[in-house]
């Protein structure tokens, strides 16, 4: 007579199953999804807004800082305009508060073209219909027009209002920062330099206004491009009279001393 031998109940389906397939399908899975959003991000890039580590907030401190320990910057401005952009090509003497360079038009006439100096409260133009790439290191010493400079209504004033906000001669408040709203966003490459983008405190509503500590004067948001001693790299900031921001990059050209405009004042 045949013997036939049973198993407990659920004893086949327990050697038959393999526990570790779901969980290893499961860490595949994961895995996978890690490397598509590395790909898709480029492995850097905004990931959200969330709190400053210390060392972040310090960072964010002392960027306008180092600005003013450097002495002086080159600087690419892109401004918005309803007419058509414009690109200023200048150095900026964060110490004297004073920049100077050359402006272009984009998408519009060459209306706008030439040599521009300004301070704080001054802007000082020399129209050129054939403008240079570059502004000539000593500025022609005639020719010139000035004028007060205005941020009501003017992207270009408000912009060359923001440029000059980037230097400080103390760091700001480290603690502070994240109490007016001082963000990280993420992190990204800038010509070769890592850097981690964040959220500068929230400026007050009118351009031109004093903003909070560690922001230039500027109508909302401000967005820092900082590598990791603190430089600065590139600034985001927006403008009341425009709806795109304009954009403020760093060293994308060699620095050359800022020389003032001699006996020239705008108009009273």
């Amino acid at each position: 007579m045949r013997i036939t031998r049973r198993h407990p109940r659920g004893a086949a389906g327990r050697r038959g199953r393999r526990p570790w397939l779901p969980l290893a399908a499961a860490a595949l899975a994961l895995a996978a999804a890690a490397a598509t959003a590395f790909l898709l991000t480029g492995g850097g890039g905004h990931t959200g807004p969330r709190a400053l580590t210390a060392d972040e907030a310090n960072r964010l401190a002392i960027t306008r800082f180092r600005n003013y320990q450097a002495g002086g910057r080159a600087v690419t401005v892109t401004v918005p305009d309803t007419a058509g952009g414009l690109v200023v090509t200048a150095s900026v003497d964060f110490r004297a508060g004073i920049g100077y360079g050359v402006v272009h038009g984009t998408g519009r006439d060459t209306s706008s073209d030439g040599l521009i100096q300004w301070t704080a409260t001054t802007v000082l133009v020399r129209s050129m219909a054939d403008a240079p790439a570059a502004a000539p290191a000593v500025p022609p010493p005639t020719g010139w027009y000035g004028r007060p400079l205005t941020t009501a209504g003017s992207s270009l004033d408000s912009s060359l209002a923001i440029v000059l906000g980037l230097g400080s001669d103390r760091p700001d408040n480290a603690e502070l920062l994240p109490q007016n709203g001082a963000v990280r966003l993420g992190s990204d490459h800038v010509r070769g330099h890592r850097t981690e983008i964040m959220n500068g405190p929230r400026a007050r509503a009118a351009a031109g206004a004093p903003a909070a500590s560690g922001a230039p004067a500027a109508s909302g948001t401000v967005r820092y491009w900082i590598g990791a001693d603190g430089t600065m790299y590139r600034v985001r900031a927006d403008v009341a009279s425009e709806p795109q921001p304009v954009v403020i990059d760093f060293d994308t050209h060699a620095y050359v001393p800022v020389r003032p405009v001699p006996a020239l004042r705008a108009p009273r």
